[in-house]
């Protein structure tokens, strides 16, 4: 669990939550579950995704949204499998998406690699003159 988001789940669960180990962390005014149909009804989604300007977002889309930041963090496919609770590797794929920063920072890591590598190849050998056959020029 992100540790940026673990005040906020602390508050939550000391204002709202018993401290039975079996208690729901989020619930219906009346105490119940809170299950796919009732949800939009009772977190007032509607006004929220009014209020932040976004209609049409789905609760879902959080979900979607936050696993395609996982993504960005460099995670391996299976990392994100078991993050995300899939279990085939087509699942996961669909939140690794590609940008154009994730792009650029590849291809940024990439030249970095070659220049290091042209520079230890550059780089003469101890008592060496740094040219091939490790001689000099003649002169004579």
């Amino acid at each position: 669990m992100p540790a940026a988001i673990l005040p906020a789940l602390r508050e939550h669960l000391a204002a709202f939550v018993d401290d039975n180990p079996e208690a729901l962390v989020f619930t219906t005014p009346s105490g119940r579950p809170i299950w796919r149909g009732n949800l939009n009804k009772v977190i007032g989604w509607s006004a929220a995704i009014g209020k932040l300007g976004v209609p049409g977002l789905h609760f879902h889309d959080l979900r979607h949204s936050g696993n395609t930041i996982a993504a960005r963090t460099g995670a391996s496919t299976r990392e994100l499998m078991a993050r995300m609770g899939h279990d085939s590797a087509q699942a996961a794929m669909i939140y690794q998406h590609a940008t154009s920063e994730a792009d650029r920072a590849i291809a940024q890591a990439v030249s970095d690699a070659v220049k290091a590598e042209h520079k230890k190849a550059r780089k003469p050998a101890a008592g060496g003159s740094g040219k091939p056959g490790g001689r000099g020029k003649k002169r004579g």
